[in-house]
């Protein structure tokens, strides 16, 4: 698999799954942007602070994440998808994409509730298809986290039916991306800092 292409940091902090030579394609066609998520994912540590803090409308894990990525160019971007059927326009519309540069779509999936896996790989699908995208990336949680989460009292806000790694890899695995190559990385224990 291509994922031996990551630097030993990530694949030994993250738990990584690479889907249709994801890694290959960003490092050989995409190395700005392969560069960009290296960067961001090595320097990148999960605040104590960032967990005792309910989350709102977007977690602190989420926002530090999306405005790293923001720093070096990447927006959120939304696009406007038709297709012709006998003639007519017909909509089909997609979900705005957290994070997006050159043809690299870049989720974080935090701890939303896990359906929000399916919109985000159906859109990599729809994008890919129509040669919007060339690979899509989806940020989230490995499962061994709820033992911090149980430990600082935060255990049943990130519950079973929430976006981490072990509700993703079926979905990846049954062709929910069709065919869009997919660079999967779940945050470990291995990147928690309790003291900050």
């Amino acid at each position: 698999m291509t994922a031996d292409l990551l630097p030993a940091f990530i694949r030994e902090n993250y738990e990584v799954l690479e889907w249709k030579h994801a890694c290959a394609i960003l490092k050989q066609d995409f190395p700005q942007e392969w560069n960009d998520i290296l960067a961001v994912m090595t320097a990148y540590r999960l605040r104590k602070t960032d967990i005792a803090v309910p989350g709102g409308n977007k977690s602190l894990v989420s926002r530090t994440i999306d405005h790293a990525f923001s720093d070096r160019g990447w927006k959120e971007k939304g696009f406007d998808t038709k297709v012709l059927v006998d003639g007519a326009p017909m909509e089909n519309p997609t979900h705005k994409i957290d994070c997006f540069k050159n043809r690299i779509a870049l989720e974080i999936e935090w701890n939303n509730k896990d359906p929000f896996f399916d919109r985000d790989l159906n859109n990599f699908r729809i994008l890919f298809d129509l040669r919007a995208i060339s690979v899509g990336v989806i940020i989230t949680r490995c499962d061994e986290l709820q033992e911090i989460f149980d430990g600082l009292h935060r255990g049943s806000s990130y519950g079973e039916s929430t976006t981490h790694m072990s509700k993703l890899v079926p979905r990846v695995q049954g062709g929910g991306a069709g065919g869009c190559p997919l660079l999967i990385l779940g945050i470990t224990p291995k990147l928690y800092d309790p003291k900050a």
